[in-house]
């Protein structure tokens, strides 16, 4: 078999072999690397992280984080295992820092590992705009979205080395190759990201409000974050992430729902 068959039996074989359904949503989604692959090397890097960088333990804001943070993580298990997903959470490690930081971020690894910057938390304004954002962040790591973006990294790489296989002339391959770049790029990875901020902003929407926070905030916190991003944010099609536009008109439509999921669970008021 010629090295271009082996590397498109390869990408069909994965594609085939490594659909994996979001409790979420029901959808198969691509993801061929599994908890026990991914998990140990995010957590590894996220101890290397913590380690170089200046963490706050035993300021009240840190102890917020950690409050918000097991508050969704205990309102993400109870919707899991309410839905058929029992044991879903197993193999997750979750941990909530807050590092010392003036970006206005927050981030999640694989397996539950969060980091907080300081940076954020002026726009946050409180404990429910945290919720807002540690649900958006728990959010990642329940749905695999990093463990699926390498997947489709992957695949990424495999058709340009099958691209490259199968042109023979230098000039043709070196026009692919540009081609092949920008249009996998802002063709399907650049959507593929967005669809995953879009999809932990609802998921995120809905676990805060089981776990008592008011989904309202949700629309209110991106505000905050639009004005002070001060319109220095790139195209929506050439970003990672939806404009700011689409989320707060997004959080507003979802956030009736989020609240009526929350009824399911008996919470009726929210903080």
């Amino acid at each position: 078999m010629s090295t271009k068959k082996v590397v498109l039996a390869f990408v069909l074989l994965l594609g085939i072999a490594s659909c994996k359904v979001n409790p979420f949503t029901g959808q198969k989604v691509l993801n061929f690397y599994p908890n026990s692959q991914i998990f140990p090397m995010a957590f590894s890097q996220y101890d290397e992280f913590i380690g170089q960088n200046e963490v706050l333990e035993n300021s009240a804001e840190a102890r917020m984080i950690s409050k918000v943070g097991q508050r969704i993580s205990s309102a993400a298990e109870r919707w899991l295992s309410a839905n058929g997903y029992p044991g879903y959470l197993k193999d997750y490690r979750w941990e909530y820092n807050l590092v010392k930081d003036d970006q206005i971020n927050a981030w999640c690894m694989p397996g539950g590992k969060i980091v907080f910057y300081t940076g954020i938390l002026p726009v946050c304004q409180g404990e429910t705009g945290v919720a807002v954002v540690m649900g958006h962040e728990v959010a990642h790591a329940l749905a695999d979205h990093g463990a699926q973006r390498m997947s489709a990294g992957t695949l990424q790489q495999l058709g340009a080395v099958a691209g490259n296989i199968a042109i023979q002339d230098e000039e043709s391959r070196n026009m692919f190759n540009q081609a092949y770049g920008i249009g996998s790029s802002v063709g399907v990875m650049l959507p593929f990201s967005r669809s995953h901020e879009t999809e932990a902003d609802r998921i995120g929407l809905q676990i805060m409000a089981i776990a008592g926070y008011n989904p309202d905030e949700a629309a209110e916190l991106w505000k905050r974050m639009k004005a002070s991003a001060g319109g220095n944010t790139p195209l929506e099609f050439l970003s990672t992430h939806p404009s700011n536009d689409t989320r707060i008109a997004n959080l507003i439509q979802w956030a009736p729902l989020a609240r009526q999921e929350a009824q399911k669970f008996g919470v009726t008021s929210f903080q």
